[in-house]
């Protein structure tokens, strides 16, 4: 009897201490993320500080007046802002856990997200097109990059999303899940932070 108490306190001590380094380590990664988060964002400021000198720079090609096409980007706009929304639903299924809605916000927020790639695509698509490629000028050239930047942050996001539904159907709501999806969640809504500044930085001005 004793050695089956003393078996039994021991694999709880166990247990204690494996749940402690568990905590240990998911902290040690939710702030090295902020540390990548906070790299992330100097190297958006640089994006937009190189279009901010090179906005002008539109050479002998178009020009942003004549390109952007703020009714579209509106739109763009309203998708992203609106898969913001849908990923703080399931943030708010995650602390209930509600497992199955938290995949179904997800979902949402994967098509928002998806959608608004689609946009940014045809976009450029439309651009390059017209001869308005980011060969032609330095205006073009930093447009390009900041905001084909950004959309490939998106594009990484929405697979990220598709992981995260794949871990919960498989591994539920565990901390470690839970952990990766509260990350996500900063990830995504950083984004539209950053989209934010695009619209008001780059789009606005450019039609004004």
């Amino acid at each position: 009897m004793d050695e089956a108490s003393a078996s039994d306190d021991a694999a709880s001590i166990s247990a204690t201490i494996l749940e402690e380094e568990e905590k240990h380590s998911l902290h040690s990664r939710e702030f090295g993320f902020w540390i990548y988060l906070m790299t992330d964002a100097v190297i958006f400021a640089l994006l937009f500080a190189t279009y901010a000198v090179l906005s002008e720079n539109s050479a002998a090609g178009p020009t942003s007046k004549e390109l952007f096409d703020l009714s579209r980007t509106a739109v763009e706009t309203g998708l992203l802002l609106a898969s913001s929304l849908t990923f703080g639903m399931a943030s708010i299924a995650l602390m209930n856990d509600h497992k199955g809605r938290v995949v179904q916000w997800l979902f949402v927020t994967l098509l928002l997200g998806f959608a608004f790639l689609a946009m940014e695509l045809s976009e450029f698509a439309g651009m390059i097109e017209k001869g308005a490629g980011p060969e032609v000028s330095g205006f073009l050239s930093a447009f390009f990059t900041l905001v084909g930047t950004h959309g490939l942050h998106v594009a990484f996001g929405a697979l990220g999303i598709v992981v995260m539904i794949g871990q919960i159907m498989v591994k539920g709501l565990t901390p470690p899940v839970r952990s990766r999806l509260m990350r996500l969640g900063l990830f995504w809504h950083f984004l539209d932070i950053v989209w934010i500044g695009i619209f008001s930085a780059v789009y606005l001005p450019g039609v004004l």
